[in-house]
């Protein structure tokens, strides 16, 4: 069976969840994950508010953290992922359409899959590129191959972004993960830096048509990255996902 893998070093990160928004509050997490239930927006004070209204919970939470990591760099391309999006606004829009009623141009704006991607570069005037990304249970495991992709093609950084919230009360019944409101990012970088303060990741694959588990893989990820284990393994999207805390062991 063949093995798949990519390298990355994580040269910086944040995070961000009502309740949850301090370094101190997510290695508490990490060490014993709990199911996040408070309600709460971020600031997201380093964005102008005329384009910070514009973005519900789960924009403003991949702001807030995109803000955060890249710390006034300019010219980083960036990734963001999240399995669902905006699906409340898509929902209500719908809605809208079942009523008869007239569409909102700003409504329907912001429930595409870019729109954070894009509030996030007019607010800082940044022409780096950027991707927006869902891929089923396996999105933020694609995203990260799509950023490794990006530091092989020559970038010197990536910034990951990842994003969910909890579904709305209609698709409850649809859903095979217990999804909870939360963002965090990654400063990647090339595996091989020589930076020895960087957290250095191996992401392998191979087929698998086991079950996949209760835990949103992006929480799973980030309670790996941030709680130190070596070794994290999780079956989604038919394959087995193994991710490796020493980017020389996969």
């Amino acid at each position: 069976m063949r093995t798949q893998v990519v390298r990355f070093s994580v040269a910086g990160h944040a995070a961000w969840a009502p309740g949850l928004t301090t370094a101190d509050h997510w290695r508490l997490w990490a060490a014993a994950p709990y199911p996040i239930t408070t309600a709460a927006e971020p600031g997201v004070k380093a964005m102008p508010a005329m384009l910070r209204r514009r973005a519900g919970l789960l924009g403003k939470m991949a702001l807030e953290v995109a803000y955060a990591c890249l710390d006034g760099r300019a010219g980083v391309p960036t990734v963001f992922c999240s399995r669902h999006g905006e699906v409340g606004r898509a929902l209500d829009l719908l809605s809208d359409l079942a009523r008869g009623d007239a569409l909102s141009p700003t409504a329907f704006g912001m429930a595409v899959h870019n729109a954070t991607a894009g509030l996030f570069t007019i607010a800082r005037a940044d022409r780096a590129n950027h991707i927006a990304l869902a891929a089923g249970a396996a999105t933020v495991e694609h995203a990260v191959i799509e950023a490794c992709g990006l530091l092989a093609d020559g970038a010197p950084a990536v910034l990951l972004v990842a994003c969910d919230c909890a579904l709305p009360e209609l698709m409850a019944p649809y859903a095979d993960a217990d999804e909870q409101p939360h963002a965090w990012a990654w400063l990647m970088t090339a595996a091989d830096s020589a930076d020895t303060n960087t957290d250095k990741i191996a992401l392998s694959w191979t087929a698998d048509d086991g079950q996949s588990g209760a835990t949103p893989g992006s929480l799973d990820v980030l309670a790996f990255q941030l709680g130190g284990a070596r070794v994290m393994e999780r079956v989604a999207a038919q394959r087995r996902w193994r991710w490796s805390r020493d980017a020389l062991d996969a």
